[in-house]
């Protein structure tokens, strides 16, 4: 079997690479990487040294055209400002609506251009790493576990039934994540998840608030930092 891994070069995807290769072996894994026009990119950048790390192919994709008239605030030409809050704090302001660094149907552009490009590699399942932190209270809703169930039937049907979704995150926390990738001694210190691009992470924005304390939970400090 192989797998196809949707690969952000952040903590979840990273740890999602690393369960992938554990489970099919190096050989039989693939990663994609999008671009769908954000503002930096550390992240393209980090998945491409975590893909040399495990010697995996690692494949790009480039998807910015379609959210050209997105103003979410993670896009080069978006108007806004990252907010440097958390989640929490943001969906107080939003009164339950998805948080500004929501990019419009941003997991179900990727999966259903990743099952093409899957089935063309000749790919059984698909890896991404959605999180139960990222859905709550509808900060991002394609990240939800009845998202995840719904693409996982489109996409299995539309594949004559060859191809199916893994999101093994999908009712774990951040922090459970972490736990797993700890475990699989994944290379967290090559990770980037900030929304910010530069040298170090910023600290302050919905991800970095997110990932460090995720390693707090789990009494370590976070590799990246070091």
């Amino acid at each position: 079997m192989k797998a196809l891994v949707l690969f952000s070069g952040g903590v979840d995807s990273t740890t999602c690479l690393g369960m992938a290769i554990e489970k099919y072996g190096k050989e039989n894994v693939y990663t994609l990487s999008v671009s769908y026009g954000q503002k930096h990119n550390k992240e393209i950048e980090s998945a491409d040294k975590i893909a040399r790390y495990y010697g995996v192919e690692h494949y790009y994709l480039d998807l910015a055209k379609i959210f050209e008239y997105s103003d979410c605030s993670l896009l080069k030409h978006s108007g806004q400002d990252i907010p440097a809050d958390s989640y929490a704090e943001q969906l107080k302001k939003t009164g339950g609506a998805p948080v500004s660094t929501y990019v419009p149907f941003r997991n179900g552009l990727f999966l259903s251009s990743a099952a093409s490009f899957a089935i063309s590699k000749g790919c059984d399942v698909i890896y991404y790493g959605a999180h139960s932190d990222d859905a709550a209270g509808n900060a991002y809703p394609d990240c939800s576990e009845e998202f995840n169930r719904a693409m996982n039937e489109a996409i299995y049907l539309g594949s004559g039934k060859s191809l199916r979704i893994e999101a093994p995150f999908v009712n774990w926390t951040k922090a459970d994540v972490v736990k797993k990738g700890l475990e699989l001694k994944v290379p967290y210190q090559y990770s980037w998840s900030c929304y910010e691009g530069g040298d170090k992470p910023c600290g302050k924005c919905g991800t970095c608030i997110d990932r460090a304390k995720a390693f707090e939970k789990n009494g370590v400090t976070d590799p990246a930092l070091q």
